[in-house]
């Protein structure tokens, strides 16, 4: 098992690899880059899209071309121009042979020259091997620490939505299972179904407005992961605080999740209960419980496992971003919403990299539950 491990792990690089090929390629033919943002606020616009949608040519993006269109245009030095793409790393300042001193754009024995991008996605990779993510173009911070900083928010939505939705829906499915045809399974049935129709947003509103003070209850906060003053709180008081918080917030990333993984989880054990071995067992004598849980269960949940990374990235990824910015939560999805409308490349690509490189170790744990559950599983004879 351990070399299986490491050669899933050393996938892992040109996996990587890959996804911030295809990601880096896609924009340089976003319209409206990083310069553009910063072109528009300086011209008192707020936002370059409002130059797009007005007749601006959708085509031009970064580089030489829109400086000159937005030199022409707006009458803004080139000097200006040429300095912010040296500073957002698009350019480089290349001085004549002999000349003493630090690099300036406006000495004359330099000039700017533009870094082809195969060079600067190169440099991109190196710095990411070493996590070094560089600087966020308009907050002045380390990329890196932006992470950290919303890392909390998101691990708290999608651990424990993931691990609620695991608690919840496996007995309810194996329950169901066991009923299979009752009143109980249908009126669970369309619960979870109705529960998995609701868009998540729009149950998310309906929470806040009937228990986070809206027309009804104010039992819960409206926003925010904890209370003003937490690090002075005592330890049992912050443990309450956040679970205070999170409860809306999870719950409404968590609803979706019910349905799939319920039926998953039922009809897996009702194919399991009709083989031979099943049958074999209950003649024996064996209790219905040492059935299910002895034998069935083994072999059932291995599908459901299977869903695991699935579920993980879906509700840690996809869900997160409509969660976070509805409870005014501080977290990775919005993060990376934000950096996607400002065109902030180093936070776009660092978000990207982190998700991706979650959702390949989450697939890595996925098998060793496999193996957990099941220990016949030998991924490495199946693969000699």
């Amino acid at each position: 098992m351990g070399a299986y491990i490491l050669r899933r792990l050393l996938l892992i690089i040109p996996t990587l690899i890959g996804i911030m090929i295809i990601n880096f390629t896609l924009t340089q033919f976003v319209p409206g880059g990083p310069i553009e943002q910063i072109i528009a606020q300086v011209q008192g616009e707020g936002d370059v899209f409002q130059g797009i949608a007005g007749g601006g040519d959708v085509g031009e993006t970064m580089g030489q071309a829109a400086a000159d269109r937005y030199v022409g245009a707006r009458g803004l030095p080139q000097d200006f121009l040429d300095d912010l793409e040296v500073q957002m790393g698009f350019a480089r300042i290349v001085c004549a042979e002999g000349y003493e001193g630090a690099p300036d754009i406006a000495a004359p024995e330099c000039e700017k020259q533009d870094i082809p991008i195969v060079e600067r996605f190169l440099i991109l990779m190196g710095n990411y091997i070493t996590f070094d993510f560089g600087e966020s173009y308009f907050r002045s911070v380390s990329v890196i620490d932006l992470v950290i900083e919303k890392m909390p928010v998101s691990l708290t939505l999608g651990l424990w939505s993931t691990l609620i939705a695991y608690l919840v829906s496996l007995p309810l499915g194996i329950r169901k299972a066991v009923k299979d045809g009752t009143p109980f399974d249908t009126w669970t049935s369309g619960a979870i179904i109705l529960g998995y129709a609701i868009p998540g947003f729009l149950f998310a509103i309906l929470l806040l407005v009937l228990f986070a003070g809206g027309s009804y209850f104010r039992w819960f906060p409206l926003r925010g992961l904890t209370s003003d003053g937490w690090e002075d709180f005592s330890l049992l008081h912050k443990i309450g605080d956040y679970f205070w918080h999170i409860t809306l917030p999870v719950v409404a990333s968590t609803i979706s999740s019910f349905a799939t993984l319920t039926l998953l989880t039922k009809n897996s054990f009702l194919d399991e209960i009709k083989k031979q071995y099943v049958i074999t067992a209950r003649a024996k004598g064996l209790s219905e419980r040492a059935v299910l849980y002895g034998h069935v269960f083994r072999n059932a949940m291995l599908i459901v496992i299977a869903g695991f990374p699935g579920l993980f990235i879906s509700v840690f990824f996809g869900a997160s971003i409509i969660i976070e910015t509805i409870f005014s939560l501080d977290g990775l999805g919005r993060l990376g919403f934000e950096a996607a409308v400002a065109r902030d490349y180093p936070v776009i690509f660092a978000t990207l990299y982190v998700f991706g490189l979650i959702g390949l170790l989450v697939g890595i744990l996925s098998d060793l539950m496999y193996v957990l559950v099941d220990p016949r599983i030998d991924f490495e004879s199946r693969e000699t």
